[in-house]
């Protein structure tokens, strides 16, 4: 039974009953407060929401700011803020943010696990918690003052258990879901192939599969074959084996990658010259508009979340980049690892449609 930061308790029961899940939360306020016991019940139909998140790394992501960096010098920090972090995570945080509904399946370890299971809850969000023996991980990210430079420093994940892997795929085999989202880094010591089981899981279940990794992750998927990737153009010439592209050659490597089934959708990032993308029959360059950007965390994942968003209102494909992009964009404007905000959308999406 965690305790809270405000100093009660709280546990959770779940219970499958036909075919309805009914979750009972219970929580004891402690210390001056006396004691309420206070139950709640949501009911939930077992077909869950059109999108579905998956993230086996998350972060307990903690940003400040600071002024002048000074080697062996004690640098004072501002005043932290804690954010739960980690690709599928940001993702369901942007599809929230939206108004939209996704279930969050998440690892979750240690005290570092407790304070993320913590921080999405107060968020209201809808999580299956795959609890694992060893701690989440932490990232770091400092703003400095002065020269306006943020520095971003990221750990690696635990290993997994065998009993923990199969945990994670079972899960997969268990949702009802239109739209999953694969996003983040692999954990220590898992095999690169992992992602790909995960992909042809869901397959199996005719899910869609969007795909935001990188590397040889991101190379294994794509032999089973994906609904949507999101390389940036530097991974997208790595997919098709040339050490190189230009813009000009971007829509001709994509639909390489289309033709051989790896992914139906290419949506390519060019940073901050916005993202272009690729489908059969359409393609659709959007440039990202000009704001003051104060910071790149969680940008990509809020274009993803933005995108799935809309493919799950039936939006176009130019809609569906076009959300994406200014999502993204909107990320930029905000301190630490804030996403973006919907007013901030909105404003530049109606710019964009001008």
């Amino acid at each position: 039974m965690p305790q809270r930061l405000d100093g009660s308790w709280c546990f959770q029961i779940n219970l499958k009953i036909e075919k309805y899940n009914i979750k009972i939360r219970f929580k004891i306020f402690g210390r001056t407060k006396g004691f309420i016991l206070s139950l709640f019940l949501k009911e939930t139909a077992m077909k869950n929401n059109k999108i579905t998140t998956l993230t086996i790394n998350p972060s307990l992501d903690k940003s400040t700011n600071f002024t002048g960096l000074v080697a062996e010098q004690k640098i004072r920090c501002g005043v932290p803020r804690y954010d739960a972090g980690g690709g599928g995570i940001n993702v369901s945080k942007a599809i929230a943010k939206l108004g939209g509904n996704s279930t969050c399946i998440f690892t979750s370890g240690g005290s570092t696990g407790e304070m993320l299971e913590q921080l999405l809850e107060e968020q209201k969000m809808e999580n299956i918690v795959i609890k694992t023996k060893n701690w989440t991980r932490e990232n770091f990210i400092a703003f400095e003052n002065s020269s306006k430079s943020q520095y971003r420093f990221g750990f690696p994940g635990n290993e997994f258990s065998a009993t923990e892997k199969q945990q994670i795929l079972q899960s997969i085999k268990s949702v009802a879901t239109d739209y999953l989202v694969i996003s983040g880094s692999l954990n220590e010591g898992l095999e690169t192939d992992f992602y790909q089981k995960i992909a042809a899981i869901a397959k199996q279940s005719n899910i869609k599969v969007v795909v935001d990794t990188s590397g040889e992750a991101l190379q294994k998927v794509l032999e089973t074959g994906v609904y949507l990737i999101k390389p940036n153009i530097g991974e997208l010439a790595k997919l098709i084996g040339v050490d190189h592209l230009e813009l000009a050659e971007v829509e001709t490597a994509a639909k390489e990658l289309i033709r051989n089934g790896s992914a139906e959708i290419v949506v390519v990032s060019l940073g901050a010259d916005g993202a272009i993308l690729i489908s059969k029959d359409e393609t659709h360059l959007v440039k990202a508009p000009k704001v003051e950007k104060k910071s790149t965390v969680g940008a990509g994942d809020s274009m993803v979340g933005g995108m799935v968003w809309a493919l799950s209102q039936n939006k176009t494909l130019k809609e569906v980049i076009e959300i994406g992009v200014c999502c993204g964009t909107a990320a930029t404007m905000n301190d630490g690892t804030q996403l973006f905000k919907k007013e901030d959308v909105m404003r530049l999406l109606d710019e964009m449609q001008k």
